[in-house]
This record gives C-alpha cells, structure tokens and sequence, in this order.
C-alpha cells in the first residue's frame, strides 16, 4: 500500500497561512529536503483552493504528478489531475491508495487534511516548523473531532531555525477487537 504523507509548511504557532492568506514567511533559502521528498511521490492529494494555488504559481513544478483534486464545487481541472468529491472521499483514496506507485502527497488544505486525519488515512506527517509567529490566519488543525495520538519519528534541524518534524499516527487500540 503507497504511504499518504502530510508535507507542508506551518509557523510555531501552527498556522498554514498568514492573516491575509500570505506564505512569504515560508523559506526558500535551502532546498529543505523536498527534492528528495517529490522523488519518492509520483502524486498528489490537495484541496480546491491549493491546486487553484498552484496552478497560478507554477504548474509545470508539479507536472510529472498526478493530482487528486477534492472538490464539490469544481467541474474541470487541467492536465494529469482528476476531482475527487465528499461523496467518493474515502472509496477513491483507498482505491489510489492500493494502486501500484511511490508514496502520495498530503498537500492541504485545513479541511482535507482534517478529513484524513479523521479517516485515519495519513500514514506520515512531515511539517516544517518555521521560527516565526504569525498571531493570526489559518490554522493547520481544525474540526478534529476526537485525540489523535502521534508517534516522532524523527527531526531534522536547518541551519535557518527551521525544523522538520516526522510523525505517524498512533494505532488506536480497539477494544472490540479482544472480544473476537
């Protein structure tokens, strides 16, 4: 089974985004390890708003992926991407999921990666924790229901102040499962 795998960008606070929707806080001074990271994925999971996102700013960067668009309100998207709606969610991810392929990126938003934390459908979480305080904007985490326990992997710090966190989900013990 191809491993989902969170990657993105947020400030010590835990924000995504700043107030006004801005990422030029992210650094883009090194490399960060994403070569190396988009040669172990061959797709993409992300939001409505994040492949409008990219597709403004630098398609061509994310050609040799095939994305996976969730939306209910697109009709169309371009190139090697396909929409994925509320309603096929969960059937389709485990339908990409159990294809042959490298591992798939978790890119964003908010929502959807609520919604895989939910379906407990991400196998890795890999955020680069940016030095900055940004008081405001969107938050990484929001509507999750219930605890989620995670597991440190491993942590890689940048000579900038960034660090990499890498984390699995904990299982979640079942207790029906003892009545079997």
């Amino acid at each position: 089974m191809r491993k989902v795998i969170l990657n993105l960008a947020m400030s010590l606070d835990g924000y995504i985004e700043g107030p006004n929707g801005e990422y030029d806080w992210c650094f883009t001074d090194q490399d960060y390890g994403m070569t190396e990271f988009l040669g172990s994925t061959d797709a993409i999971f992300l939001g409505r708003k994040s492949y409008e996102l990219l597709m403004s700013t630098g398609p061509e960067l994310f050609a040799a992926l095939k994305m996976y668009v969730f939306s209910n309100t697109l009709t169309k998207v371009e190139g090697n991407a396909e929409i994925i709606t509320e309603a096929d969610f969960k059937q389709r991810v485990e339908e990409i999921r159990y294809q042959p392929g490298a591992n798939i990126w978790l890119f964003g938003g908010a929502q959807l990666v609520s919604a895989f934390i939910s379906h407990n459908q991400i196998n890795e979480l890999l955020l680069s924790v940016h030095p900055v305080i940004l008081g405001a904007g969107k938050p990484l985490f929001t509507d999750i229901k219930e605890r989620t326990d995670l597991i440190l992997l491993g942590s890689e710090q940048f000579s900038s102040g960034l660090i990499q966190l890498k984390y699995t989900l904990k299982p979640k013990f079942d207790m029906s499962m003892l009545d079997g």
